[in-house]
């Protein structure tokens, strides 16, 4: 049996004392969500009636929802940032805290203590976004060249099975740019640039850990979330069904949106806090091996992009503190 290296119980804890910050993310998504569904709808209403003078109004619906959908994604593209700062890395600055043993305020000031441990680390929203987007196409060029099910769990004969596992398991893994950044925040680190590079190689090494890992994690995140999409394609139907002849691709959008919003508020938060859970304990007293550094020299340019910015950062002033 392929064992863990996080407990449930703790994970669970741990949500249960950053509840106030889990509202914050819920009221966030929630807000998406619902803007989603009526920017999708308004177009398929305007699409049904203009369907409707020429005779063709499901087609017109959900050529509108279509639309819509469309303009939502892209509003949703230009807030990724702040999503980023505020939402995601505030949540990850409280757990730090917490796996630490260090108290943190409940209620509303548990938000504004962690927008302020942002600010101590990333001065500004750019600077975290970059470096996010700049791990992200790390870890992806090492996943795809390193993680494979069939490394772990060889079936032979079942090529397509082992490809459709390695797709979930490495969406399961879709946190870990978030559990690097959890790892800046906990060194307490003045070159973010290079304790990513740091936190990079010390997955890297430990990436076998990882891997047996997001197979739990898989079947929780990838299981619970299905639930949800049943449990919201009953009410997403009835909502379409407000537009006659809309039924259809309309309904799976509707339902997936709201799947999404759920998942993104409760869901997601779970399988960061576990990955975090694993980095720190199977890297606790480990150093960065330079054999691991030249692996992902090897099968990412972007980690060289990376080293250079690190050794080109200098330490920023405060604001008190002369250019």
């Amino acid at each position: 049996m392929i064992s863990k290296d996080f407990k449930f119980g703790e994970v669970l804890g741990l949500m249960s004392r950053t509840a106030p910050f889990l509202v914050f993310r819920f009221l966030i998504y929630f807000g998406i969500t619902l803007g989603f569904i009526l920017i999708t709808g308004t177009g398929a209403g305007i699409g049904y009636g203009i369907g409707r003078i020429g005779g063709s109004e499901g087609a017109g619906g959900m050529w509108g929802g279509m639309i819509g959908f469309g303009i939502a994604s892209s509003i949703m593209y230009f807030i990724r940032e702040y999503l980023l700062y505020v939402v995601k890395a505030g949540h990850i600055a409280v757990l730090v805290e917490l796996m630490d043993g260090r108290p943190i305020p409940g209620g509303k000031g548990q938000i504004e203590y962690a927008k302020d441990k942002v600010k101590d680390r990333f001065a500004v929203s750019s600077l975290l976004f970059g470096l996010d987007q700049l791990i992200k196409g790390i870890l992806r060029a090492f996943n795809r060249t390193f993680l494979t099910v069939g490394s772990l769990i060889p079936i032979p004969g079942a090529r397509n099975l082992i490809k459709f596992l390695n797709t979930i398991v490495n969406l399961s893994l879709t946190y870990l740019d978030e559990v690097i950044l959890a790892y800046l925040m906990r060194t307490r680190a003045e070159n973010p640039w290079e304790s990513s590079r740091t936190a990079l190689v010390l997955y890297a090494q430990n990436y076998m850990s990882f891997l047996k890992n997001a197979v739990w994690l898989a079947a929780f995140i990838w299981v619970m979330t299905f639930l949800v999409f049943l449990l919201v394609l009953g009410p997403a139907a009835l909502l379409v069904g407000l537009f006659p002849g809309t039924a259809g691709p309309l309904t799976l959008i509707i339902a997936l949106v709201l799947a999404w919003g759920i998942k993104q508020a409760v869901i997601e938060p779970i399988g960061m806090t576990a990955l975090m859970q694993v980095f720190f304990k199977v890297t606790e007293g480990q150093t960065a091996n330079p054999e691991w550094e030249g692996k992902l020299d090897g099968v990412s340019r972007k980690f060289g992009q990376l080293k250079a910015k690190a050794a080109e950062w200098r330490p920023q002033p405060t604001p008190d503190a002369p250019a």
